[in-house]
């Protein structure tokens, strides 16, 4: 709810700060032995095991917390977000994303209209065309199966399906379903991810699936087109019918495009394109490489989340414990990266995913009331899956800045693979490292240890970890397409709780649109001076000297 009062005002905020004071002194050694508050830091529920005792917290910190959730009514805010009130009121809309992966017979309702019927039927519309495609019953322009699909868009257009799909693509039920079909994203405006997407393709056996709410964006639009030509160059012009479908909400663009309409699968405003993976725009290009019923798990598994979200007290909630210890860590305690760290090569595309949830959401410098933020909001999110981090950038969380670390372990491997004369199998020895790393940060090295461990005394300076740097381990049961999702909805709602705490619009994004408002002039320069030869002006010296060098380049 708009409140003219800054979250840094209210009582629980000024403790908070004071208490910093208390927590800063004491170690992560300490807080650790200390049994009954470990175990208060551990929560379970529907099979993920989330611990937060390595965390910079005690008992009484977590109580402030709660505290200050209640001083910014977060439990209203989360109402009102699952009740479709509209509270990204920049844009004037609801935020919706739970609806897209709501059970058939409930009731959300944007404007007084329930959604709930209109998301159904897409899905509806999907699983059928889907099947349709899968089966062999749709055909291309020459009558051969299309077998292989090239999702072409950008931002959550793209992320968040890619992620699903990496993850999805070592599951055994998934790998299963999708053998026989190939799944590809297109993205980048740079030909050379063209060059990519298409190398070794048929177009008489590819399906493009064109994402773009407005059927506007330039990048999406322009690869849109480029692969269009692809088509026709090959097939002939009355092939695109049959080989390009489209996710808009723009019917008009799409038939003009040359896309049947009946091949329209639409979404609504109030879903944003960084959490549309559940939207057609997730689900229809998953479903083709995947089969309709997979997906529908994946979108169980969030729904799963979203109740939790929706019902469960703070102690227990995790998104809500998680987004709290966020803020505790940035705001309060002043680190301001976190790294998500998963033990498994199958989420290798989930940091680069929550990085534009994350900082798209929460990259904001006022509050939802337009007055500029009194102090630090959002954070810089990064990762790569272990052990890979481990011979990359996990020497600077050790010892050089103090950067929070998220670590997300699953308990049974998509692949198990065990060699008799080993000590353990691969997957346990991945897992020895998610277990060990969260206690090296907590613990560290001290100068005594590495004396009774007889290094030379030159040595000890470097060998020296001073531990007290914070994480928390999430521990999923397996990676199914149930689990993924509970994994997206746990970290797309602990942003919003983070949102929700600092009191910004989680949900617009105003801050991409200035730079691309500055290409288009700049590209406006460019079709200029190359067929016309017109001079590169107005703009300042740096970048006419920047411009004016490329134009020469043959």
């Amino acid at each position: 709810m708009a409140s003219t009062t800054l979250i840094c005002e209210t009582e629980p905020w000024m403790d908070l700060k004071a208490h910093v004071e208390d927590i800063k002194p004491t170690h992560l050694r300490n807080l650790m032995n200390d049994t009954e508050r470990c175990k208060s830091m551990m929560v379970e529920t529907d099979g993920i095991l989330v611990d937060y005792s390595r965390q910079q917290a005690s008992q009484k910190t977590m109580e402030k917390l709660f505290n200050l959730a209640k001083a910014a009514h977060l439990k209203e805010k989360i109402d009102r977000m699952s009740n479709g009130e509209l509270i990204n009121i920049t844009e004037n809309r609801s935020v919706l994303h739970m609806a897209l992966r709501a059970p058939k017979d409930k009731v959300i309702c944007s404007r007084g209209v329930n959604v709930v019927p209109d998301v159904w039927s897409v899905l509806d519309k999907i699983k059928a065309f889907s099947e349709k495609i899968r089966s062999g019953l749709w055909v291309g322009a020459t009558g051969k199966v299309l077998k292989d699909v090239v999702a072409v868009g950008i931002g959550g257009s793209f992320l968040g399906p890619l992620f699903v799909h990496t993850a999805l693509q070592t599951d055994p039920e998934a790998s299963e379903c999708a053998k026989g079909h190939q799944l590809r994203f297109l993205a980048n405006v740079d030909p050379i991810d063209y060059a990519r997407s298409i190398t070794g393709l048929n177009p008489e056996t590819t399906l493009v699936v064109i994402v773009s709410k407005t059927f506007t964006t330039r990048e999406t639009m322009l690869n849109a087109r480029t692969m269009r030509e692809w088509i026709k160059n090959e097939l002939g012009s009355d092939a695109v019918s049959k080989h390009m479908v489209a996710v808009s909400t723009n019917i008009k663009l799409v038939k003009d495009f040359g896309i049947d309409p009946n091949n329209i699968f639409g979404f609504w405003d109030w879903v944003g394109g960084r959490y549309s993976v559940c939207s057609a725009v997730g689900v229809l290009p998953l479903s083709l490489q995947y089969g309709f019923s997979v997906v529908r798990n994946f979108l169980d598994g969030a729904s799963s989340i979203d109740e939790h979200f929706c019902s469960a007290p703070y102690e227990k909630n995790l998104p809500v414990i998680l987004g709290l210890l966020s803020v505790w860590n940035s705001t309060f305690l002043g680190y301001s990266s976190r790294a998500i760290l998963p033990y498994s090569q199958a989420l290798e595309k989930f940091a680069p995913h929550i990085q534009q949830v994350s900082m798209e959401s929460n990259g904001k410098g006022v509050t939802i009331d337009g007055i500029k933020l009194p102090f630090e909001a959002g954070e810089i999110d990064f990762g790569e899956p272990g052990t890979n981090g481990q011979h990359s950038f996990y020497q600077l969380i050790h010892q050089g800045r103090v950067i929070p670390c998220d670590f997300i372990g699953v308990m049974k491997s998509q692949h198990p693979i065990s060699l008799k004369d080993e000590l353990v199998c691969n997957h346990d020895e991945l897992m020895s490292n998610f277990f060990a790393q969260p206690d090296a940060l907590a613990y560290g090295k001290t100068s005594e240890q590495l004396l009774a461990d007889n290094v030379a005394n030159d040595l000890i300076p470097h060998k020296t970890f001073s531990g007290n740097r914070p994480s928390l381990s999430i521990l999923l049961p397996s990676l199914g397409a149930y689990n993924i999702g509970q994994l997206l909805a746990i970290y797309e709602h602990r942003v919003a709780v983070q949102g929700f705490i600092w009191g910004i619009n989680s949900f617009d994004q105003w801050g991409v649109e200035l730079g691309k408002s500055l290409a288009s002039q700049v590209t406006l320069q460019l079709s200029k001076s190359r067929k016309e030869k017109t001079p590169v002006e107005g703009f300042n010296y740096s970048t006419t000297t920047l411009l004016t060098k490329f134009l020469k380049a043959e």
